[in-house]
């Protein structure tokens, strides 16, 4: 009994716990006899059945039971306000990332901030094991963003260092099957997607953007992808979202010059949904998901479906000779040798 009531009463009224439970008409007095309240009457539902519970115990023990029972309710709500909402659904067995689950919606937030985000290939791991499992939790939303100042600074430079024994075309090999699988868990993700884009982004965290419902960006981010000067060609569909999104000719600024686009420039070329100032992007965006969260789960998951299913094949293709591509450009001398100028330069600062 004390369960049944204390998950009632602590979700609805803690703090006036003690006082409305001692004040339960004829409760101390007998068997209840009164008609059991509609299922939905919570707060009478839960007086009704503690009462119900006691029976026809005499009133001076029945009267006991309640301080007892209220005294342990009581203290258990107090201890529970001061932990965390996020504490107790913090998913474990995450390194780069910490992902929870709260109000409908499962964030996934990449957590190296002191390396601005940076990915690493456990991070791609761990993203797309998050993305796999939030798919089939019962969250309505999914939303990614970076703890810190950078939403991600792209791809983390050990990615280009760690060479396997089979060399460099094992290496090459492996990742584009990495890179391939990563965005196939994107295109696939069945319900409504979400970046909440903190500060600059860069790179892969960039070109994904154009498989997400929502683009939410604080004014201070920026869009940067800078392929052509490492020797290198998009990834994450851009070659097809980019120019979809915003032209041929914006999208070859971005995608063939590198050019670098501040949040306004994104939003105005349909990259990004909304922008918001910095000083409160986080109470805005959040007041705006935690609205979005509570629409019909199905009804958004079959919506995404019909827009989707029209390119799904479209985009696992596009993905596909992209990530081939990069296959061949990273045994290129071309791009080993713009890797090499970047990781020299990055050396001396």
């Amino acid at each position: 009994m004390a369960g049944a009531v204390g998950r009632v009463v602590r979700r609805c009224y803690p703090n006036a716990l003690r006082s409305w439970l001692l004040k339960l008409p004829g409760a101390t007095e007998g068997p209840c006899n009164t008609p059991k309240p509609g299922v939905f009457d919570l707060i009478n539902k839960a007086k009704w059945d503690a009462w119900n519970a006691l029976g026809s115990l005499p009133k001076e023990t029945a009267r006991q039971n309640y301080v007892d029972l209220v005294s342990g309710l009581s203290s258990s709500s107090d201890s529970s306000s001061q932990v965390k909402p996020e504490a107790d659904r913090k998913q474990s067995g995450y390194e780069t990332l910490v992902v929870t689950s709260e109000d409908g919606i499962t964030k996934i937030m990449m957590n190296r901030p002191a390396k601005k985000n940076a990915m690493t290939m456990r991070m791609y791991e761990e993203i797309m094991l998050a993305l796999k499992a939030a798919s089939k939790d019962d969250s309505a939303i999914t939303v990614l963003t970076g703890n810190g100042d950078y939403y991600s600074s792209g791809n983390d430079l050990t990615n280009f260092t760690d060479i396997p024994s089979g060399g460099v075309e094992e290496k090459a090999k492996n990742s584009a099957i990495l890179l391939r699988d990563f965005v196939d868990c994107f295109i696939d993700f069945p319900k409504p997607l979400i970046a909440v884009v903190n500060g600059p982004a860069v790179g892969i965290s960039v070109t994904i953007l154009g498989l997400f419902e929502v683009v939410y960006a604080s004014d201070r981010a920026t869009f940067h992808t800078p392929f052509s000067h490492l020797g290198q060609s998009p990834e994450g569909c851009s070659s097809y979202t980019f120019p979809k999104i915003m032209g041929p000719a914006k999208a070859a600024e971005m995608l063939i010059f590198g050019k670098k686009l501040t949040a306004a420039e994104a939003c105005a070329q349909g990259l990004v949904t909304e922008v918001f100032p910095d000083s409160t992007f986080q109470k805005e965006v959040w007041t705006r998901l935690k609205a979005y969260s509570k629409l019909p789960p199905n009804a958004m998951r079959i919506s995404k479906q019909m827009i989707r299913n029209r390119e799904k094949e479209k985009l696992h293709a596009v993905n596909a000779e992209e990530s081939s591509t990069l296959q061949e450009r990273w045994l290129s001398d071309e791009c080993m040798n713009a890797i090499m100028n970047f990781l020299t330069r990055k050396a001396k600062l």
